[in-house]
């Protein structure tokens, strides 16, 4: 029965024998005489071949199996190591080939060599290649849950580390660095092979499984205030602010000074005391927002006609740069230099130390991201009888619904590493493996468990249940609260709306939606929605007669309609200034708006 075979989707032809044909095709692309790009995919029960060379596929290579035997040898591998041939070669060769998804159909893959039958058709290079480079740094990988795996490989994009070693002379935007980075006990092959120990993100710390006074409730974590005076989770946080001195037309040029008085918009002599004489402010001063970073005027902005240049010079514009809302520090590095223009450039950056704070994120590598609760006196937290204190507590009730079990393990081999004086290999599939852990911390001196007696710290009483206990790589995320802390009263609104401006940049204000609304309703506290309702309230003077909106002559003292002139009943009401632009956007519609007014009492 003939066979349809499609190249990229096209059918190009019929053949007779399929199984050969793939098979002939397939072996061509091992020696070489047919494109190294080409899959191919025999469908048995659409009876068809699909041939594919076409872009976007995702191809992976594995080790072509011949018999249970794979083709890649000790030789070969002794060859790589002393780079007498490159990967390349390997796959010229025809020891390695590249397979899409659908080929893949066709193959039965071994994941390790112990398990290759005559049956099989190639085996992984290692498992580990199914993984990315984050996630391939996750330590025991194959016992998380597949969710969690990917929640821990998202979390150490989002750690703070050392990121570049010339971050001193660099000007990134919002950057920030741990001041004592290092490289966890339990770590994976990737570590050695990515370098990690240029840039580490993270801190070995004794964890606790426990609950304390519930305030690690919901995936809180509790923080030994001790740990954080000694260094625990310390990091500066940097951000530039950039001026440049622009050119306009008709040779007008902005300034960096210190703004004379008479300049539109000065603000006050307070704002500027850190300006040095050039207009820049001096490094180490302690800054807070508002204050002006750098001293800057430009012309203004709109000149009609050509004498109005003259003028120029005394009509200046004040246009400053200040640190925005939120945003405190100390001027770390000042750089004046040029822009690709020959324009001249400054570059201020602030600095802040940050401390772990109530409303900090921490990770550990599997995903289990947690808030800093409470942070606890050293002499209050739990202690074992060996007088070692955690440095942080974890909830139990973050394990099982996630069942990332790997951070269970990670405890123990970071145990057994810290006591032992070694690094653990905990690479996912071809890790050390956790009975051999259990036997070494039970020749080391401890429970094989990895529970100890712990005794509470504010009585001194040997608590009941025995607590899990280990070493711990964890992270500080770049999610601290100093830069989500938000609030206000009054403040800007928007030309349009008249309704607070939106984002914490802007001095914003929280929208309080109908949902939020319920909730109050529910409390009880309906009288609450007076006032969380009126941000935009404003009084509209409407007509009784034809409901239009009327106008209010303060000169006179009198209000008119303007469809009904000035002797009809003019109301003034109290209306949401969101709810009037809506009626004028209808009136550019052609609709009607009619208001009937009724009296509240």
């Amino acid at each position: 029965m003939a066979v349809e075979v499609y190249l990229n989707s096209k059918l190009v032809g019929t053949i007779d024998n399929p199984i050969e044909f793939v098979q002939r095709i397939k072996e061509e692309r091992r020696k070489g005489s047919v494109t190294n790009n080409l899959n191919v995919y025999y469908k048995e029960r659409a009876n068809e071949i699909q041939l594919e060379s076409s872009k976007g596929r995702a191809r992976r290579p594995l080790i072509i199996v011949k018999d249970g035997i794979p083709l890649l040898t000790e030789k070969h591998i002794k060859q790589l190591e002393k780079n007498e041939i490159s990967w390349s070669d390997l796959v010229k060769q025809g020891i390695i080939e590249y397979l899409d998804a659908a080929e893949e159909e066709n193959s039965l893959i071994a994941f390790f060599e112990s398990e290759l039958t005559p049956e099989h058709t190639h085996l992984e290079i290692t498992p580990l290649a199914m993984l990315g480079y984050c996630t391939s740094l996750v330590p025991y990988g194959n016992f998380n849950q597949s969710t969690r795996l990917n929640a821990g490989s998202k979390n150490q994009k989002q750690a703070l580390g050392f990121y570049a070693s010339n971050f001193s002379v660099r000007m990134d935007m919002d950057v920030n660095l741990l001041h004592y980075p290092q490289m966890p006990i339990v770590n994976t092959i990737m570590h050695d092979i990515s370098d990690y120990n240029k840039h580490p993100a993270g801190q070995n710390i004794i964890v606790a499984i426990m609950s304390y006074k519930g305030y690690n409730m919901e995936d809180a974590i509790i923080l030994n205030k001790g740990s954080i005076e000694r260094g625990f989770g310390r990091s500066t946080y940097y951000r530039p602010s950039i001026a440049e001195e622009l050119r306009y037309a008709g040779g007008l040029i902005d300034q960096v000074c210190i703004p004379d008085k008479d300049v539109k918009g000065y603000k006050t002599e307070k704002d500027y005391r850190f300006l040095e004489d050039d207009g820049i402010i001096y490094p180490e001063a302690k800054v807070r927002e508002g204050d002006v970073v750098i001293g800057k005027t430009s012309p203004p902005r709109f000149l009609s006609s050509m004498e109005e240049y003259s003028l120029a010079s005394s009509t200046r514009r004040e246009s400053s740069i200040n640190l925005k809302h939120g945003e405190e520090g100390i001027i770390d590095f000042v750089l004046v230099t040029e822009n690709e223009e020959g324009n001249k450039l400054i570059q201020v950056r602030v600095r802040d130390e940050r401390v772990p704070e109530i409303g900090d994120k921490f990770t550990s590598r599997h995903g289990q991201k947690g808030i800093v609760g409470l942070i606890v006196p050293q002499s209050d937290m739990p202690f074992s009888a060996h007088g070692i204190v955690p440095d942080l507590i974890f909830s139990p009730h973050g394990i099982p619904s996630r069942m990332t079990i790997a951070h269970l393990i990670e405890m123990v081999a970071g145990k057994v590493g810290a006591l032992a004086g070694r690094y653990i290999n905990g690479t996912t599939f071809d890790a050390e493996p956790e009975e051999r852990l259990r036997k070494e911390l039970l020749s080391l001196g401890f429970r094989e468990s990895g529970m100890e007696t712990l005794y509470n710290g504010q009585t001194g009483e040997q608590y009941n249940a025995k607590i899990y206990i280990g070493n711990m790589y964890y992270l500080k995320l770049k999610h601290m609260v100093a830069n989500k802390l938000h609030s206000r009263a009054r403040g800007p609104i928007q030309l349009l709306t008249r309704q607070p401006t939106e984002g914490r940049a802007k001095e914003g204000g929280l929208r309080l939606g109908e949902m939020e609304k319920d909730t109050f309703v529910a409390h009880g506290a309906s009288l609450l929605l007076k006032e969380r309702f009126d941000s935009d309230k404003t009084v509209v003077p409407v007509c009784e007669s034809c409901g239009i909106i009327a106008i209010k002559d303060n000169y006179k003292n009198k209000s008119y309609c303007t469809v009904c002139g000035e002797n009809v009943e003019v109301n003034e009401i109290e209306i949401s200034y969101a709810f009037k632009l809506m009626l004028d956007e209808f009136k550019s519609l052609g609709v009607y708006p009619k208001l009937q007014l009724e009296s509240k009492y």
